[in-house]
C-alpha cells in the first residue's frame, strides 16, 4: 500500500475516533484562555484596602473570616482545595473543596468577596479527570497522541502535491 493512501486511510479512521474527547479539549481550553476574561468561569481577584504589603493578619483570622461564609462549607484547613495569596492585590483567596470561593482582605480579615468559581471544573473537564482518575490516561492521553499522529500525517499530506511538482518540474528541467 501506498504511503499516502496509508495516511489517508490512517486520516479516515481515527478522527471519529477522537472527535468526542478532542471536541472537549478544544471547547473547554477556549473557556480555559478566557477565564480571566469572563466572570462566570472565574471570578475577578478583587483589591484589598492595602495592597502591595506583607499581609497584617495572621492566616488563622483569614481563615477564621472564610469559614463564616455559609458557601464554603468549610469544617478545617482540610476542607480547603487551596488558597491562593495575592499580596499584589491586599486578598487572599481560600478556594473549597465545593468550588465556592471567599477573598478576604489580609488587612482587616473582612470577607470582600464571596463567588463560585467555576474554572476548576472546566479544567478537570479539559484535562478528563472530571470523569475519572482512568480516563485522563486511557481516553485524554492516547486522544491527544492521535491528534499528533494526524497532524504529522495532515502536514505530509498536505506538502505532497507541492513536492511531487517540484521534482516534475526539477525532472524536466534536467
Amino acid at each position: 500500500m501506498k504511503a499516502q493512501k496509508l495516511l489517508r486511510q490512517i486520516h479516515r479512521w481515527a478522527s471519529p475516533l477522537i472527535m468526542l474527547p478532542l471536541g472537549l479539549v478544544i471547547a473547554t481550553g477556549i473557556l480555559l484562555m478566557l477565564k480571566k476574561d469572563i466572570d462566570w468561569i472565574q471570578p475577578p481577584t478583587a483589591r484589598g484596602q492595602v495592597a502591595d504589603q506583607i499581609p497584617t493578619q495572621s492566616f488563622e483570622a483569614l481563615f477564621a473570616a472564610a469559614s463564616g461564609v455559609p458557601q464554603l462549607e468549610l469544617s478545617g484547613w482540610g476542607s480547603l482545595d487551596r488558597v491562593d495569596v495575592k499580596p499584589d492585590k491586599g486578598v487572599v483567596k481560600f478556594v473549597a473543596a465545593n468550588g465556592w470561593e471567599a477573598q478576604v482582605d489580609t488587612a482587616t480579615a473582612e470577607v470582600v468577596q464571596v463567588a463560585y468559581r467555576r474554572s476548576d471544573l472546566i479544567e478537570s473537564l479539559h484535562d478528563g479527570s472530571f470523569f475519572a482518575g482512568w480516563t485522563k490516561k486511557w481516553v485524554f492521553l492516547p486522544s491527544g497522541v492521535v491528534l499528533l499522529v494526524l497532524w504529522g500525517t495532515g502536514i505530509y499530506l498536505f506538502f505532497l502535491p507541492h513536492w511531487k511538482r517540484r521534482q516534475k518540474r526539477l525532472a524536466r528541467r534536467s
